[in-house]
């Protein structure tokens, strides 16, 4: 399979406590759990529904961190839809040491981005990260996942339209695939803004070369 079945927006979720707090939340002990939308998170989302002029999804899938799956909840009431699917292939980019520290981190992760050549952690660097331990997530791998979910969907559902919601980082990433850049490029693309929704492939569009379908 070449082409799309399905087409797809990503949406990221709205303003959450961590923003507020500043801090990296991307461990899924904590993110599952704690730090949920603030008020201005909620209102950024039905103002960012509110003018969404693509066609109405036929589901949305979010990941499982609770300041997406609120996001996710909105926006399925929105369009009258039944509650969201959750799926831990859109769950937050691992920042490992810099999980709980200053959000001032992201630019030092980003620098460090620019020149990535890691592959995709080996299990035991997976395990640290689900302890909230461990190496920052390469971006190979956060494309890898993403690519991965789209292929699962792909294989479950056929002419629909699809909204995915999920974080900042996984958005940027997945999305320099279908731009023509490399993985450690995605801070070239447009900030995606919180609650921002943005059409990613359309169905009947081919997959990006290099990475066909399996």
């Amino acid at each position: 399979m070449t082409q799309f079945r399905n087409s797809y927006y990503l949406m990221r979720h709205g303003q959450s406590e961590a923003n507020v707090a500043g801090i990296i939340v991307s461990a899924p002990s904590i993110g599952t759990t704690a730090y949920g939308l603030t008020a201005e998170g909620e209102r950024q989302v039905r103002a960012s529904l509110a003018h969404f002029d693509g066609p109405r999804p036929a589901r949305v899938i979010s990941s499982d961190f609770l300041r997406a799956r609120q996001t996710a909840a909105l926006a399925a009431r929105h369009f009258e839809l039944p509650s969201p699917e959750l799926d831990a292939g859109l769950r937050e980019r691992f920042f490992g040491r810099w999980e709980g520290l200053a959000d001032s981190g992201y630019g030092q992760v980003w620098q460090q981005d620019e020149a990535d050549t890691d592959g995709c952690m080996d299990n035991a660097r997976q395990d640290a990260g689900n302890r909230g331990e461990g190496s920052v997530e390469p971006v190979s791998c956060v494309l890898q996942r993403g690519l991965d979910t789209l292929r699962a969907l792909e294989t479950r559902h056929a002419g629909e339209v699809l909204l995915l919601v999920s974080h900042g980082d996984w958005v940027q990433i997945l999305q320099t695939a279908f731009v023509g850049l490399a993985a450690c490029a995605h801070r070239r693309i447009s900030h995606h803004q919180t609650a921002e929704i943005r059409p990613l492939v359309s169905r009947g569009q081919s997959w990006p070369s290099g990475f066909l379908i399996r």
